[in-house]
Order: structure tokens, then sequence, then C-alpha cells
């Protein structure tokens, strides 16, 4: 049997049903990937509901890991029994095996496990445009980070660190900002007893920050913006509270002519080459040590209802996966 989740009408957990889906052979500049783990994402739950709409019925998921079963033509860069991981569309992780397009899988180094590799494709390829692509940040410069004790935020908080950034985090509570600050963050403030654009103000001494990077989306953006130093950029990359509604382009000019870009990863990788230099960047970080993955929780592929209600819920810390 091969297991695969998928959604026929858009909705809550309850939308999730595991058929047995049929597996073919890879055709030209394909593989076929048998999944060891895969990893679990907000933008799941966003396909999931709707806000991200997909062409029903469909399956879900977004990033795996596991071994190269067999390879269609005009696939060079990798050959079977190649271990691997991937983040890429379209959709279609949560399963045992599938074929998919080769040009996103990235060979996955035997010093990251399987576990790891499934963990940290999105999130800690998210984390590399982030800070390497998406606008100038050299050491010295102060960030504020958002959901900073989640998947992409402790990432963040090691990967700022090792490159001497000053990271301001947020996150929902005590527990949740320790965990930020062990793991890289400077700062760290709990957005449910503290005001966290009065904290950033007074830990910059009222300079603010170069750069917000936010993936909380319409609870956070206002104060995010009155956090921005003259000239910031405003980096909003994820709707976990909601989409942002429509606002004055105005605001930008009168708050000391911020900037403002809605990337997404995807865009990024579209490019063969560029999306496995990413994975090479990403991987270099994870085997020199300056960066550990932190699976904060794992579930079976059966309890893929669980799984996204606990991360719906704010219930997880650092990248959740999928085991097969």
């Amino acid at each position: 049997m091969n297991r695969t989740v998928v959604i026929s009408e858009f909705g809550g957990s309850e939308k999730l049903s595991i058929v047995d889906h049929p597996i073919n052979e890879p055709s030209v500049g394909e593989i076929r990937i048998a999944h060891k783990a895969c990893g679990l994402n907000f933008i799941d739950v966003y396909q999931r509901t709707g806000l991200y709409p997909l062409e029903l019925p469909h399956a879900l998921g977004m990033e795996g890991s596991g071994i190269i079963e067999a390879i269609g033509e005009n696939v060079t860069h990798l050959k079977v029994g190649d271990r691997v991981a991937y983040a890429s569309m379209p959709p279609g992780a949560y399963c045992d095996k599938r074929v998919m397009p080769a040009a996103q899988v990235c060979p996955l180094p035997d010093e990251i496990s399987f576990e790891q590799g499934a963990a940290m494709m999105l999130q800690g390829m998210t984390v590399e445009y982030l800070l390497n692509r998406t606008t100038p940040i050299k050491a010295g410069d102060t960030i504020l980070f958002h959901a900073a004790a989640g998947g992409v935020g402790l990432i963040a908080c090691q990967w700022a660190k090792s490159e001497n950034i000053t990271l301001i985090g947020t996150a929902g509570s005590d527990e949740k900002c320790k965990l930020a600050l062990k793991y890289g963050a400077t700062h760290c403030i709990n957005y449910n007893e503290e005001n966290f654009e009065e904290k950033v103000k007074e830990i910059t001494a009222g300079a603010g920050v170069d750069v917000v990077m936010d993936s909380v989306g319409q609870s956070t953006f206002e104060g995010s913006l009155n956090c921005l130093k003259p000239l910031g950029m405003m980096i909003t990359f994820g709707n976990a509270s909601g989409p942002i509604p429509p606002f004055n382009l105005g605001q930008l000019g009168a708050k000391g002519s911020l900037k403002i870009t809605r990337p997404t990863l995807f865009t990024h990788i579209g490019n063969h080459n560029v999306c496995q230099e990413m994975a090479k960047n990403l991987f270099a970080k994870v085997t020199s040590g300056q960066i550990d993955i932190i699976i904060g929780q794992q579930f079976p592929l059966s309890d893929i209802a669980l799984a996204h209600d606990s991360l719906e819920q704010r219930m997880t810390t650092g990248s959740t996966i999928l085991t097969m």
C-alpha cells in the first residue's frame, strides 16, 4: 500500500484522508523516492484550509527525505540509491513513495539524518533566503524575528548568531523565549506579557531594527512596521494569524521611507542551480555544527490530523516531522 494524504475539500483537519495511491515509473526529469520522513509546515495548513487554494482533490506535503528508487531521463545530479531531501512544488510529500520533478531534490550528506533532512529543507532554505538573498544584512545589524521558537525561528536564531547578527525574537510564552535564547537569539520578548513594539524600542534605545522578518501576519503587521529604523525593510513571509489586510502604501513614507516585500521560497528555488546552492549552504551550516535542527515533535503518518491540530494550536516548538 502506498499511503498518501489527500484532501477532497477545504476545511479543518477532519478533511485529511489517507488513501492508497498508485505509484508509477518516473518520466523525463523525474525521480521516484521512497520516503523515510516528511516535514509539516504552516503552508500545509494554508493549503488544507483553502487560504492557498489547490485544485481538488490534491495530495499535501511540501518536503521530505528518503532514498531514490528510480530516475527518469535527463536527471544527471542524482542516481538510484542516493540519500536525498527536498522542499518543492507540487504538494504531495505526505506519502510512502512518490514520483516527482527532480530539479529541487538535493543529495543529502551522510552526516545528516533522514529525520533532520525532512525537518530542515523548507524551513532552513527559508532562513537562507531571508538572511542571504532578500536584503543586505551584515554583521552588527539588528533584526526582529517573530515566532522565534518555531521551526524557522530556531534555525534563524542560530544562523544569525553564526553571522554575528543581533536577533530580537518574539514568542508566546516564557518557555518558548528561553528556547529561542538557548539557540542564539540575543533577546526574546514574550508577546503575551509585553508589548513587543515598546520592548524593541527599549532594547534598541529608540533606534529600531534594520529588518523585520514576520511569518505571523495580521496581528503583528502594524507593530512590526513601527519597530523599523528609517529606510528599514519589512519581510512578511507568512500568515499564521491571518492574511494582512489592505493598507495605505503612504504609511511606508510616513514611517520613515520603509521598504516591504513578500517573498516565497518557491520563487527562489524555481531555478535548479539556485536551489542546489541554497541547500548546500544550509547543509554546510548543519554539518559544521553552527546549526542544530531541533525536531520538537514527531507523529506517525497515520496521525496526520493530530499533527495539523497541534501546529495550528501553537502547541509545537522547533520542527515537526511525520514518520512512515
